[in-house]
């Protein structure tokens, strides 16, 4: 069975770093697309970070590049999102999310999840003085 479990999320001040994990277990990381999300109050779902697990190709949305880094360790099977010069509009619930098959992840980020089949429960951002 197919679990996403997301950790690393807290409290931080403006300009803090916080580094999320994305724990999967059930299958391999080499098969498929895993996919970063966040979700504001008020605010639709939006793709911030997504990482092939056939070529380790990535895509970032353009309010973190430069900030963000997504990444991975196939041996611990899990993926990794560090986030540097956070700011309040970072403040969000974070979704690591798994897709398989030929995704391109410029496709997945820009559409909030396209492709995206299991999903985990989240993990809270906030980003306040």
């Amino acid at each position: 069975q197919v679990h996403l479990v997301e950790s690393g999320g807290g409290l931080v001040q403006p300009g803090g770093s916080l580094r999320l994990s994305c724990a999967a277990s059930g299958f391999t990381l080499d098969n498929y697309v895993i996919g970063w999300f966040r979700q504001a109050p008020g605010k639709e779902r939006e793709g911030v970070s997504c990482i092939s697990g056939s070529d380790g190709s990535t895509s970032y949305a353009d309010s973190v590049k430069g900030r963000f880094t997504i990444s991975r360790d196939n041996a611990k099977n899990t993926v990794y999102l560090q986030m540097h010069s956070l700011k309040p509009e970072d403040t969000a619930v974070y979704y690591c999310a798994a897709g398989e098959g030929p995704l391109q992840t410029t496709v997945v980020v820009t559409t909030g999840g396209y492709g995206m089949y299991y999903w985990g429960k989240g993990t809270l951002v906030t980003v306040s003085s």
